[in-house]
């Protein structure tokens, strides 16, 4: 098996520290808001490695933590007039309903950042003993030139990083790239008593000293978005080693981000959609279901980024009805039998073998869903001349032995809805049915992609960006000068 390193930025032979055991952490989710489908996405995706590494005779012993003590917490509480231990429990708990409902795996430790505040507390004293950390009044800061190799996972130098990140602007700092890693208390927020005065932690040093409690100092696996690699990851890096003088984590690994029809996912552009809005835009009877989903979020490779639209979506539904009519097939009554077994058996062996080939390489769960396909093709080619129970069976056995790790053909054939979805991914501010107000930026840049279009002699594009906005209501001019403009 071959995994890819961010650290390394290659493909490593995967080689578990410690004999046949896997330790696993995954950075879990701060608990303020319902979580969005870049959340399913890393989700799934880490379950998927988890059960496949369980599928293939490892001992895994997987961590998500939960941040549950935060700035946008405590924001949101202020919002809803309740106490931020109840935002808190109240998205924890949003979380796991969201979870099971995409049949996620529950993980063996999902620690909370409140109930590790001591061992917190002693790994910020060990960093101030040992020189990597420093008290500014009730704030305790990393002190980021102290480590040496900072910035390795993101492959850039440390003057690189100080050009290009966003640093929280504090005079009082030693170098603009230090973080906190202890906040002294402000009235009225909850705090935590430390050596430093009443506080709370910083977000970096809450991953550290979770991982380190529930896995040791140094373990196998620790994965989250492509997003988090910096700052997040490199600091959890430069403060974990700083404190045991060890690795922290031997493979990094990193999944992509999502878009909505190409463009980004935000809540500014009316294109973001949390898990629960997924489910609940399908009505009870045709709703989308996770495996349905789950085809759809593993039908790219985790590292790439991922477009959701209305095509990938249905391609995924349209994907597993051929193979659940396949199962159906095979379980109804049958005179025939297959003319040569043997030939039948090498089919299914070459499928399983090629199966692990892919999921081996990487998790490539594209090419391992190819393979799925390919052998729905091979075996509705036996099917004409007939097959008899026993292959049938063994095919009906084949698919969901298989298919477990990904999450998918886990469903009775007799119980899988064949009716089209009645979900759509809905473009960007054309929430019409909705009531939803078009917002004049996304108009604007759709006016703009239909300029370049006609720059570039794409008409087809053009005149549907045109007909697109026609039908909301909107219409668009063009002047003599090559430009155009727009009104409701």
């Amino acid at each position: 098996m071959k995994i890819y390193n961010t650290l390394t930025n290659k493909k490593e032979a995967f080689e578990p520290l410690e004999n046949n055991l896997v330790r696993m952490y995954v950075c879990g989710v701060t608990a303020y808001d319902d979580c969005h489908l870049g959340h399913a996405r890393s989700a799934v995706v880490f379950d998927v490695i988890r059960r496949y590494l369980t599928f293939r005779g490892y001992q895994v012993k997987f961590v998500r933590n939960f941040t549950d003590i935060d700035d946008k917490i405590l924001n949101r509480a202020v919002e809803e007039g309740i106490p931020w231990n109840e935002v808190s429990a109240k998205y924890i708990e949003a979380y796991s309903h969201d979870m099971n409902r995409l049949q996620v795996s529950i993980p063996d430790v999902e620690p909370r950042a409140t109930d590790h505040m001591q061992e917190i507390i002693e790994m910020i004293k060990a960093l101030v003993e040992k020189g990597h950390a420093y008290r500014i009044d009730g704030d305790v800061y990393y002190h980021v030139p102290s480590f040496e190799g900072y910035g390795r996972l993101a492959r850039r130098n440390l003057d690189e990083l100080q050009a290009g990140a966003r640093v929280e602007v504090d005079e009082r700092k030693r170098d603009p790239m230090d973080f906190a890693l202890w906040k002294g208390a402000k009235p009225g927020e909850p705090a935590w008593q430390s050596p430093w005065g009443p506080g709370r932690p910083g977000w970096h040093i809450e991953c550290s000293a979770m991982s380190i409690r529930h896995l040791g100092e140094t373990f196998d696996l620790h994965g989250g978005g492509k997003d988090l690699i910096f700052p997040h990851h490199e600091n959890e890096i430069a403060q974990s080693s700083a404190v045991t003088g060890k690795a922290f984590a031997k493979y990094w690994l990193h999944n992509g981000m999502v878009t909505v029809d190409e463009e980004k996912m935000s809540k500014s552009l009316g294109n973001f959609f949390t898990i629960k809005d997924i489910f609940a835009k399908s009505n009870s009877s045709e709703s989308i279901t996770a495996e349905t989903l789950r085809y759809f979020l593993l039908s790219t490779h985790y590292r790439s980024d991922l477009n959701f639209s209305n095509q990938a979506v249905s391609a995924a539904k349209a994907a597993l009805d051929n193979l659940y009519g396949l199962f159906q097939r095979l379980e109804e009554p049958t005179c025939g039998e297959t003319a040569d077994t043997k030939s039948f058996q090498g089919m299914i062996e070459g499928f399983k073998s090629a199966f692990l080939h892919a999921m081996d390489d990487d998790f490539n769960t594209p090419k391992a869903l190819g393979e799925f396909q390919r052998l729905r093709s091979e075996v509705n080619g036996y099917l004409q001349s007939g097959l008899s129970k026993g292959s049938r069976k063994n095919v009906l056995e084949t698919f969901p032995q298989l298919g477990e790790p990904l999450g998918l053909f886990q469903m009775a054939p007799k119980e899988w809805e064949f009716r089209p979805m009645s979900f759509a991914v809905t473009q960007p501010g054309l929430q019409a049915d909705s009531g939803q107000i078009l917002t004049d930026d996304w108009i604007e840049r759709q006016v703009q992609k239909r300029v370049e279009a006609r720059e570039r002699k794409d008409f087809a594009t053009a005149d549907q960006i045109r007909k697109n906005l026609a039908a909301q209501g909107i219409t668009i001019e063009d002047r003599p000068d090559g430009t155009s403009r727009w009104k409701r």
